[in-house]
């Protein structure tokens, strides 16, 4: 290879340039090329602003999809495709930065300032769910409703509900069953 020749992983400013155009005319093969020779320019400032590998292989995706999407805008006049890329990269770098703040900040924020609502809240929320499942278990036989209680408020295993109603276990577990599906439907109706 003689000296000023690219080599086949280096691409000079006018072959770039003219991968760029050939990807605006819509070449994917043309873009691939594209994307070989600049994406390493990209991750490499993606990574060096996001210190987050994983991260910084997300944007540089997003820059290369904003390369490809954007390929007939590039103006060779403004600078090399290196350039181009190079200005994508950090842009979209500092943007993925910028929000992961923004985000860490409300969130902080949210954590930091609790509302006294919320309190109210959750109260009318447990108030109402609570009037939703009197209802519904007032919707159950006898039998279902004094199993069920027995089990779940009161606190008991099937067995000690069995001895507790004088029962059979299996008649108590088939009671119980029957007892949770139409709970179940009564919740999901109300």
């Amino acid at each position: 290879m003689t000296q000023g020749t690219p080599g086949p992983g280096r691409r000079d400013d006018a072959q770039l340039t003219m991968l760029v155009g050939r990807a605006a005319a819509g070449d994917r093969g043309a873009f691939g090329l594209l994307y070989d020779a600049v994406s390493p320019v990209a991750y490499g400032i993606c990574r060096r602003i996001l210190r987050h590998e994983g991260l910084a292989a997300e944007v540089t995706q997003e820059v290369m999809l904003e390369m490809w999407t954007k390929s007939s805008t590039y103006d060779p006049a403004r600078g090399t495709v290196h350039a181009w890329a190079a200005t994508i990269a950090h842009r979209r770098a500092v943007d993925s930065v910028r929000s992961e703040s923004s985000r860490q900040d409300r969130e902080h924020r949210t954590h930091r300032e609790p509302r006294e609502v919320d309190a109210v809240d959750d109260g009318i929320l447990r108030s109402e769910e609570s009037a939703r499942v009197r209802h519904c278990l007032g919707e159950l036989t006898d039998l279902e409703n004094e199993s069920l209680v027995a089990a779940y408020y009161g606190g008991r295993t099937y067995s000690e509900v069995a001895r507790h109603l004088t029962a059979p276990l299996a008649t108590v577990k088939s009671r119980i069953r029957s007892a949770l599906a139409r709970m179940r439907t009564c919740m999901e109706m109300s």
